[in-house]
């Protein structure tokens, strides 16, 4: 069996098991593991704690409290959060949102955002922790992290003039790949809200600036749900989307709305559509790629799951130029 051939398989498999374990279970999705309050920004700056008028506050604040969370990782014998954490904590980090506490939750700025005339929010998909919030290994762009800075250095490839930030927004408990949370949108609709509340305050620090969302995999669902940030956004990109829980683009606020999906992604296996469940929907609806959901569909090269944010790739290109605005009229055209 081909890989992509199998991986389409498992993922239809773990979609019809989640169908199975939802259907079967009263629990609602889970939002991490709760920890204790933050008295005095003990854990961090948190989601609405920092000043758009003074970010070099927030990124002070979270590099020491990124290094005291390594150290206490540290103590506790869990040396690969420790390493984690101390990568974050690193001087030429900016870090506008941050808590260790369960899953975790970091929002980095790459690039100067008050000076931006282009903004650029990262939405990751499953799997995405404090833990793998940068990448290693062979493909370190396909973490929210790294691709944030490959899709930087590249928007400063295309137009060198360009004042750009991209932000890369773990802001929300992303699911796991197998589990019965990856197949409702209960994990994104949390997300909406975070993101819905995100992004007027982004905007703030950036005032002006042209926004645009970029979405992979489930975080296509977060954009798709979130109602306030799309209609912020000059425009959204989807790209490895299963769907993004909305009937079509015309439900996405943004301007534009366009969508890519490599020729090897096994995410092309995903069953399409949706079943109401009480208090979440399974599945995400049609798929953004197809001719009936109303996206400009740009070319996103041979390159499979994680392989978007790739340098030198084709869909890099072509997201970089549709953030720039410097996208063709008719679908297809970005890259």
């Amino acid at each position: 069996m081909r890989r992509g051939t199998g991986r389409a398989a498992r993922a239809a498999t773990a979609l019809a098991a989640a169908v199975v374990l939802t259907a079967t279970s009263t629990a609602s999705p889970a939002s991490g593991v709760p920890g204790p309050p933050n008295p005095s920004g003990a854990w961090g700056v948190q989601a609405g704690e920092w000043s758009p008028n003074d970010l070099e506050e927030a990124y002070g604040a979270n590099r020491e409290a990124a290094a005291r969370a390594s150290r206490a990782a540290e103590r506790a014998g869990d040396t690969g959060r420790a390493e984690a954490l101390s990568a974050l904590a690193a001087p030429d980090r900016d870090l506008l949102e941050f808590d260790p506490r369960g899953q975790g939750r970091a929002v980095e700025v790459v690039g100067d955002l008050d000076k931006a005339d282009r903004v650029v929010v990262l939405v990751p998909g499953a799997d995405t922790t404090l833990d793998t919030f940068d990448g290693h290994g062979a493909k370190p762009y396909m973490r929210v992290g790294d691709a944030a800075r490959t899709l930087h250095a590249r928007m400063a490839e295309e137009d060198p003039g360009a004042r750009t930030a991209v932000v890369a927004w773990m802001g929300y408990p992303a699911p796991a790949t197998v589990s019965p949370a990856v197949a409702t949108t209960g994990r994104a609709d949390t997300g909406a809200r975070s993101l819905d509340a995100f992004v007027p305050r982004l905007l703030r620090a950036a005032p002006g600036a042209s926004l645009t969302l970029v979405c992979h995999s489930y975080g296509a669902v977060v954009c798709g749900r979130a109602h306030e940030a799309s209609a912020r956004a000059a425009a959204a990109v989807l790209v490895g989307s299963p769907g993004a829980g909305v009937s079509g683009a015309a439900d996405i606020g943004a301007r534009r709305v366009w969508a890519g999906r490599g020729d090897s992604d096994w995410i092309a296996g995903v069953p399409h559509g949706s079943l109401p469940l009480p208090g979440t929907t399974l599945g995400f609806g049609p798929d953004p790629v197809g001719p009936g959901f109303g996206a400009e569909v740009f070319d996103a090269g041979p390159g499979g799951h994680s392989d978007y944010f790739a340098p030198g790739s084709r869909p890099l290109s072509a997201v970089a130029r549709i953030a720039l605005g410097r996208a063709g009229a008719g679908g297809g055209n970005a890259a």
